[in-house]
């Protein structure tokens, strides 16, 4: 029978950031994931001919974590990302904007971004911005709980937001990056995410991967895990966990027991409650997590032979399936001439459309803001995830636990715990690390 000191059941962001941190303290860890790949959420692989990545992910220039991890297993983030500072927003064929988003990097930019671009949102649209930004990112600190009951059109109503304003900046800002729409989107999340940048607005800029997830990014942690004695398996599936006498003692999978004195689920929401649900469905501090609801995420992700836009840059389509997008051949996918990643608005309006009915959907809107698809799509794959998001609707940010449960033996990490950054990377690397101090201080007798 094999034994560990900890076992991290997940090897997303959140799984492999505590098991790095553990196996720096000496610890004995086994990393299980049950796909094939590691990475997760934030994962790359190659499929029938066609590099896939789980989804279209972003690095933030005000991050914290995640810089100081990758720098801690040898990764400098500069390697790995490629630094947006400019983003687009598409009306029709012949509007667009361009917004600069870095005012110390690329300061011109960011003041020419605001002066112009009237055509989409006239100065007195711009200016009802303002009390919109500076009362929310108040309301968020001193009446969280009340702002959390609104959602970001209700807000931007209240407000006085003009609706150009609201269409062209405020929904790219919530469809666009959690594909909720605006009026399902909780306006305490919303000012929540934003929050941190202030103090660090000075490195604001977009991060776009360059290469795959899982090899820039995920296979160096797991390689430093490994380095310092810990273990990282794919392919290997936790059924469920193994509990003795209300103590969680580890794992068993396939019928096999493996133990370990501590156990960190670090999975989606959706695959926590299915390994914790046997045990701990009817337990009171359980009841929140029960409670809290998942939210689906679809993205499409096309080969062409040829790019779909000048630039590889995030790009937003507010009144089209296409909520946020980007060419990639010359960042992320370098070695095809076009490869474009999409995220699809509204999700759970197409989580069980067929794979041809969303294409059709995504070619349909596509050819209103003079995207180039048709003729020139080579492979296509449509991804999904039912339920590894926590809901960011109005009501539901109370129910998010933390990383420190009440039964000896288990310790939850992931995003959707209890940490200021809510659905992000950054957010899955703290709740990593927080998992993995609460872990040490149990070994230390803390």
């Amino acid at each position: 029978m094999r034994r560990y000191e900890v076992i991290v059941i997940g090897s997303g962001l959140a799984g492999l950031t505590c098991a790095w941190e553990l196996v720096r303290r000496r610890h004995r860890v086994l990393v299980l994931e049950r796909e094939s790949v590691i990475g997760g959420r934030t994962s790359s692989w190659e499929e029938n001919g066609m590099l896939v990545e789980s989804g279209f992910h972003r690095m933030i220039g005000y991050y914290r974590a995640l810089p100081r991890l990758l720098e801690s297993v040898g990764v400098s983030p500069n390697d790995i990302f490629y630094w947006e500072r400019e983003i687009d927003i598409l009306k029709d064929r012949q509007t667009q904007a361009t917004f600069g988003i870095a005012p110390v990097y690329a300061p011109l930019r960011f003041l020419r971004g605001l002066a112009a671009n009237n055509d989409l949102i006239g100065p007195m649209g711009k200016l009802s911005l303002l009390p919109f930004f500076i009362r929310g990112l108040y309301d968020s600190l001193v009446r969280p709980h009340e702002l959390d009951r609104l959602s970001v059109l209700d807000y931007a109503r209240q407000c006085g937001v003009s609706s150009e304003a609201v269409t062209w900046l405020v929904k790219p800002l919530t469809t666009g990056i959690f594909f909720l729409p605006i009026e399902r989107f909780s306006a305490y999340v919303f000012f929540g995410l934003m929050r941190p940048a202030v103090p660090r607005f000075y490195r604001m800029q977009i991060g776009a991967f360059l290469g795959g997830m899982t090899e820039v990014m995920m296979r160096p942690i797991a390689e430093a895990i490994e380095r310092h004695g810990g273990e990282v398996q794919t392919g290997v599936c936790a059924d469920q966990l193994l509990v003795e006498h209300g103590r969680v003692s580890g794992v068993i999978v396939r019928g096999e027991p493996i133990r370990a004195k501590e156990t960190v689920v670090a999975t989606s929401l959706g695959a926590a409650k299915r390994l914790l649900a046997p045990h701990f469905s009817s337990r009171p501090s359980f009841a929140s997590l029960f409670a809290l609801p998942t939210m689906p995420a679809v993205t499409v992700q096309l080969e062409m032979d040829q790019p779909s836009r000048p630039h590889d840059r995030t790009t937003f389509a507010p009144e089209t399936v296409l909520s946020s997008f980007a060419e990639q051949s010359r960042t992320t996918f370098r070695h095809v001439p076009g490869r474009l990643s999409i995220i699809i608005g509204d999700p759970e309006r197409w989580i069980k459309a067929s794979g041809e009915a969303i294409l059709s959907q995504v070619y349909a809107d596509a050819s209103t803001i003079g995207l180039p698809l048709s003729g020139h799509v080579r492979q296509s794959r449509v991804i999904s995830h039912p339920e590894d998001f926590h809901s960011l609707a109005p009501g539901y940010d109370h129910l998010r636990p933390g990383q420190q449960t009440d039964v000896p033996g288990l310790t939850l990490a992931g995003d959707y715990t209890r940490q200021p950054y809510f659905a992000t990377m950054e957010g899955a690397v703290l709740s990593g690390q927080r998992a993995a101090a609460i872990v040490a201080r149990r070994f230390d007798g803390g």
